[in-house]
Parts: C-alpha cells; structure tokens; sequence
C-alpha cells in the first residue's frame, strides 16, 4: 500500500510531500508528475516519482494498486480539468484504491463562479464511482495575493472586483498539512471537509495590512468586473484565466469564500497561518 500524490512537483503537491515524509516512511510515498526529472529532489530523498499524463489513461496502467490512498490535486487547465480527473478516478477505481481524497473547492455546490463548476463536476464523478472518498474544499491561499505583491507595490494599490466580501484565506502549507493528516490518519472515508482560513477578511483590509507593513500608502481599488478582466489581460494575463479570476472575485463579493467553519485548524491541531504573516513572509523575500 502507498500513499499517491498527484501534481507531487507542483506547489501543493511538493508540500504535501514534505508533510508525509513528516509522517511516514518515504518509501511509501508515490509522487506522479508529467516530468520525472523535476521530481529528481524528491527521488534523491527516496520519494517514488513516477510519469504520468493526467487525460492519458495509457500513462496511468499500473499507478495505482489495491489499497492505495490517492491524493488527487486539481489541474490547472481550465477546460480540461474534469476529463482529466475522470481518468484519474476511473484509474483508481479499476485498482481498487483505499481511499481517494479531492482537493475541491470551499463550499462546493454553493460556490457558483466558474472556477467551482469543474470542482463539483469532479465531486460528482468521484461520488458516482463508489470509490471511498474524501472531498477536501479548499479556500483560496494567501498565495493567491501575497504572489503578486511585487507589482501590487510596483502598481500602488490592490486591484479587483471582489467589493466589501470577505475571504477566508489561509496558507498553503496549512492546506498541504491538512491534506497530509488525512491522508495518515483514519476515519475520513465518505467524508467532507470544508478548509478554510480562521479569519476572513476585505480587500480594503488586505491593502491595511500591506500598507502597514510597507510604510506606504496602498488602498484598494474596487473595479467593475470587465474593467478588472481589461487590466489584468493588458498586464499579461491570458483572457480565460482574468475573466475566471474576476468571475471569483465577484463570488467573493458575493460571501462564497468567506466560511469559517473551523474545519481546517481542526485537521492540522493548530490556529491557520494569519494574512499579517503571509505578507510579512512575501515582503521578506521581496527584500532578499
């Protein structure tokens, strides 16, 4: 029996990695990427890094085997997301996996941007192939805003659409930790947990918090949805992923991501990382 980790030298998938090897013996862990060679670290470390095409059900025979448990991180290809994911599923099925855990999407049916439909289409697959499962809803991460702090200080302010809503944002190493604990631990067969940060917060509030930190004046400017979408495509973001981010936004001003259930400080026996940190780390690494 192993522990299979899609996506494993992805961001997410790299730290859920580093918490297993916390937990469990590294031969015992199964990381699948597109390219062995950039899972080279990990294999150095006694990970298992196996090559795999997620919408390939050729790359997949023998990835899996009876008794796994399947950690099966979201794609990033808009579009393309829920074909993969099917095959995946289908793969871990015809193995006979122990359980096969879902990173989802905070709310799942309530979530309606559009970024959430490829989620609860994957949610509806993996219920509907009788596999033990464990859908774990992810919020958003600091990481989505503490990413772009370069050109939010290059530009001066905060951009986005998202109004007043609050965001219950949270690391995403707590979400890797949570993910790694489910993963090792038992009990979360047919379950759903719904993961989110401890606190929520505002943009207005966010651009507070990066203006303390910073020394300077950085407010947030609350935009019409396509004017946002116009302004990150002239900043070079392709036209699907803007309209998708502003779409998210909107959900946010809609309170679709502002849940505090408490779920995910539960999983991993600790307070979720604060925004106040997050910053402090990103503007660190800024300054270095």
């Amino acid at each position: 029996m192993s522990i299979v980790v899609t996506r494993a030298t992805a961001a997410l998938g790299r730290l859920v990695i580093e918490e297993l090897l916390t937990r469990t013996a590294p031969a015992g862990i199964v990381g699948l990427a597109r390219d062995r060679s950039m899972g080279a670290d990990l294999e150095a470390r006694g990970v298992e890094v196996r090559t795999v095409d997620h919408g390939r059900p050729d790359t997949l025979e023998g990835v899996f085997a009876a008794g796994d448990r399947v950690l099966l991180i979201s794609g990033h290809e808009p579009g393309q997301r829920v074909n993969q994911h099917r095959t995946m599923i289908d793969a871990a099925r015809e193995a006979g996996v122990a359980l096969l855990a879902y990173t989802s999407v905070l709310g799942g049916p309530t979530a309606t941007f559009s970024l959430a439909e490829e989620h609860l289409a994957t949610e509806q697959a993996l219920l509907a192939s009788g596999l033990p499962y464990c859908l774990l809803r992810n919020g958003w991460y600091h990481e989505n805003y503490t990413g772009t702090l370069a050109t939010t200080l290059k530009d001066g302010a905060v951009y986005g659409c998202a109004g007043t809503g609050r965001v219950a944002t949270a690391a995403r190493r707590d979400y890797a930790e949570a993910a790694a604990v489910v993963l090792t631990g038992s009990g979360h067969e047919n379950s759903v947990h719904e993961l989110s940060g401890d606190t929520a917060w505002s943009m207005a509030e966010y651009a507070a918090e990066v203006s303390r930190q910073t020394g300077r004046r950085i407010p947030y400017r609350d935009l019409p949805q396509k004017e946002y979408v116009a302004r990150m495509i002239e900043a070079g973001v392709p036209a699907l992923g803007a309209r998708m981010a502003a779409e998210a936004d909107a959900g946010i001003a809609r309170g679709e991501l502002a849940a505090t259930p408490g779920d995910l400080s539960r999983l991993i026996g600790r307070p979720t990382v604060p925004i106040a940190e997050a910053i402090a780390e990103a503007l660190a690494r800024l300054e270095g």
